[in-house]
Formats: structure tokens, C-alpha cells, sequence
């Protein structure tokens, strides 16, 4: 009997990922399984479980992914003025869900890790992502404080998330026959948010 294919934990880890890089770029996850990503690496189904523990904290690795790439497209953005950023970032985030949406989806239809490493990955992405936010709306208007930026941070991005679900969703409506543009609605967010902003300076 030929003797079972060996494979190194962290070899194995990058096939696994690759393999749901390959299956998320063309349908959602809810069609994937265990079996399925061990068939496709040539292993065991138990010799994931035991290097992931459960299907769900592999999945939780696959946000880590995503919030990693999500973090790069961040940072690749130019280092312009507050505002041209802001948009800017805007407009990436509606970018990157809709080109790898089935990767995005997996961000919200699964709970993010509650304890331990990938917890902590997690955590630090997410947290970096709003630092930047935090630090741009402050970089716009010095009059906000911490908590005011750290609030304002999250209602902005909490809407803009909220354009891009409807947007993948085909739910913003339509004017005059034509659907809704999630780009020209995030333009008219950002507009509105830093036009109120400005006021605040103005009216102190």
C-alpha cells in the first residue's frame, strides 16, 4: 500500500489557502467543505482538523487573508491630503469587495475569531484599518478629540460598508430608470461628512 503524502504544516497551510483563494474567486463559501478542501490539497480530512483545530478557525484564516490584502490596498494608497485620502479609501473598499466578493462576504457571514492568536491577528488588522481613519479625520479637523475621531471613524465607515452591501446586493434603487451608482453615493457621503466638519470650524 503506497504510503500516505506528507505534508509540512506550514506547506499545507499555503496549499489550503490557495485552494480557497481558487474557490472564492468564483462562488461563495457556503458550497465549501473539509472534505472538499482536503480533496483538493491531497490529504486527509483529519489531517486538517488537526492543523486547524475546526473548518471554522481554517475559515477564520482566510479573513486574516483578507483583512491582510484589505490592509495592503490601504497602504498603497497615495500619501495625498486628508480628503483626497479619505475618498480615496472610500472608493477602494467599494473596489475591493466588488472584484473578490466572495472573499469580502466570508469577512461578515462568518463571527470573527473570539480568543487566542487569530483573535489577536484579527484585532490588530482591524484596529490598524480604523488608526488610519482616526487619524486622517483628526488630520482634517484638529478640533476633534480622540473619542470623537475614534466615533466618527466608525459612523464613517459603518456607512460606507453599509453602500457597498447594498451596492453587491443590487438594493440602492434607481432614479429615473437608471440604478444607483455606489461610487457616486460614496462621493456624496464623503462630501456631506466633511462638509459638516468644515462647518464645525467654522460656526467654533
Amino acid at each position: 500500500m503506497a504510503r500516505p503524502r506528507q505534508h509540512a504544516p506550514d506547506a499545507l497551510h499555503s496549499q489550503v489557502m490557495n485552494a480557497c483563494d481558487e474557490w472564492l474567486a468564483e462562488q461563495p463559501v457556503h458550497g465549501l467543505s473539509l472534505r472538499a478542501l482536503a480533496r483538493d490539497v491531497g490529504c486527509a480530512p483529519s489531517t486538517l482538523l488537526k492543523l486547524y483545530g475546526s473548518f471554522n478557525n481554517l475559515l477564520q484564516h482566510v479573513n486574516v487573508e483578507s483583512l491582510a490584502r484589505l490592509q495592503h490596498t490601504i497602504a498603497s494608497l497615495a500619501d495625498d491630503a486628508p480628503e483626497p485620502w479619505l475618498r480615496a479609501l472610500a472608493h477602494s473598499y467599494w473596489r475591493f469587495a466588488e472584484q473578490d466578493c466572495y472573499r469580502w462576504q466570508l469577512l461578515f457571514d462568518y463571527p470573527l475569531a473570539q480568543e487566542g492568536e487569530l483573535d489577536q491577528r484579527q484585532s490588530d488588522l482591524i484596529e490598524a484599518l480604523f488608526t488610519q481613519v482616526e487619524a486622517s479625520l483628526k488630520s482634517y479637523q484638529p478640533a476633534l478629540d480622540d473619542l470623537e475621531a475614534r466615533r466618527l471613524g466608525r459612523t464613517l465607515w459603518g456607512s460606507v460598508h453599509g453602500l457597498v452591501q447594498l451596492g453587491l446586493n443590487e438594493r440602492l434603487g434607481y432614479w429615473q430608470g437608471q440604478q444607483l451608482k455606489v461610487d457616486e453615493l460614496l462621493d456624496q457621503l464623503m462630501s456631506t461628512i466633511l462638509a459638516g466638519l468644515r462647518h464645525r470650524e467654522a460656526s467654533s
